[in-house]
């Protein structure tokens, strides 16, 4: 497995573009079956899960490939509707392939998906919804098989916003007969940017960032050209580095509104945020504050994708903090890993105490999922000496080369990848 080796204690300076944001890729991916035909996607990050959905995708039948930063999907050749059990095994994000499956072969088979171990996620409200469009489904063993003859629009409310549910309603309810009105919706700038392909598709949707969605079906939709939104995760991600290492950093191909309760956090914390246009930049000269109170919710409170490096600053922070955390119990995996780091917090049920500390210093540490990943990252770079992160391959997931984002930064950090062993025949 690979490993990041980082010399922290430096200053984070200089400018970097966010690419394009995995969480509105992977189901925009998915909604490429609803065309038949080309579908061009640009500003498409080069991550782990966006392989696996290619793969998916050319299981299925489709031809696709990922040149640069662009994807194009021809679904034209699309013969199947049963996603392959080993690749759905690897990403909860495949999950996003059930509406546009059953909105095409009126039939879809999948497994319950992978992904990163960070508490119970189930997909009831994915089931639900399709069975309000009309879906007859079967479990059996490991399998679930979803079959509608014809989907037909509903008043449709979820007991929570759950993202991946109101996108897959989204889908499958673009060529359903009728109107379909999404109650209690996520409101994720993800589902906006869904909202936005289907219509270039030629979809007729509205009230994506609203808790009420509407969708009217339509007979077909047309192949598109379509550019994805920038990463929030990721430029949240890489503020959050600049303010713990004190350093001044610029963001560009970024979306502050889409950040604006990370923006409330760090200024509470005694850091410095500007931004104009599609710019954001960052000062976090001195030690930052304690933040008394942050809790993690749906869009548009603050993220739980940001709750672990937020955790890092605010381990460094002059002060106590809590950090409640609402929407996965398991979450916290990458407290551990801080404390081995010198960090002081302790962890009741969903709640962790940050008692703040002058330094972190370096350790040896594993990335137990994807964002926790990434506060270790930052967590090596602000600390005093080397850091090793260990099975990075949850990083690679969602951020396209972590260290070289870093690098462009000042930051002092390299992967290494371990020589296959010779196997000994004699």
């Amino acid at each position: 497995m690979d490993k990041l080796v980082i010399e922290g204690g430096r200053p984070l300076s200089g400018s970097i573009r966010i690419h394009g944001a995995k969480n509105a890729a992977l189901p925009i991916m998915a909604a490429s079956l609803l065309a038949e035909g080309k579908v061009q996607l640009r500003n498409v990050p080069r991550l782990l899960d966006i392989d696996v959905m290619l793969g998916i995708l050319n299981r299925l039948g489709c031809n696709a490939v990922h040149k640069d930063d662009t994807i194009i999907v021809d679904s034209s050749g699309a013969d199947s509707c049963h996603v392959p059990e080993d690749l759905m095994k690897q990403m909860r994000s495949s999950i996003f392939l059930m509406g546009p499956l059953l909105a095409r072969f009126g039939e879809v088979c999948i497994y319950q998906p992978g992904g990163c171990a960070i508490g119970e996620r189930k997909i009831d409200l994915h089931l639900r919804g399709l069975e309000a469009l009309g879906a007859v489904i079967e479990e059996n063993d490991h399998q679930i098989w979803c079959r509608a003859a014809k989907l037909k629009g509903n008043d449709i409310h979820l007991d929570f916003p759950s993202v991946g549910a109101t996108e897959n309603i989204m889908m499958a309810a673009a060529l359903a007969e009728g109107t379909t009105v999404i109650t209690n919706a996520a409101r994720e700038p993800e589902i906006q940017d869904l909202q936005n392909f289907l219509n270039a598709l030629g979809g007729n949707v509205m009230g994506a960032g609203t808790d009420t969605i509407t969708i009217r079906g339509v007979e077909s939709l047309e192949p598109c050209d379509y550019e994805i939104i920038p990463d929030r995760i990721v430029a949240g991600t890489a503020l959050i580095a600049a303010a713990a290492t004190r350093g001044t950093v610029t963001l560009t191909h970024c979306n502050p509104a889409h950040l604006t309760s990370l923006f409330h956090v760090l200024r509470r914390a005694g850091v410095q945020i500007g931004s104009c246009d599609d710019i954001i930049t960052v000062s976090g000269t001195g030690r930052p504050k304690a933040v008394e109170r942050i809790v993690t919710s749906p869009y548009p409170s603050f993220p739980t994708d940001l709750q672990s490096q937020v955790m890092v600053l605010l381990s460094l922070a002059d002060g106590m903090s809590l950090m409640k955390e609402t929407v996965f119990e398991g979450r916290f995996k990458h407290v551990d890993e801080l404390v081995r780091m010198g960090a002081d917090i302790s962890v009741d049920l969903n709640s962790a105490f940050i008692r703040g500390v002058p330094r972190l210093y370096g350790a040896t540490v594993e990335a137990t999922d994807l964002r926790a990943g990434a506060a270790l990252v930052i967590a090596g770079l602000a600390a005093q000496g080397k850091t090793v992160v260990e099975q990075i391959h949850h990083i690679d997931r969602g951020y396209d080369r972590i260290e070289l984002m870093f690098q462009k930064l000042g930051g002092v950090m390299h992967r290494e990848t371990p020589a296959l062993k010779q196997l000994d025949l004699a």
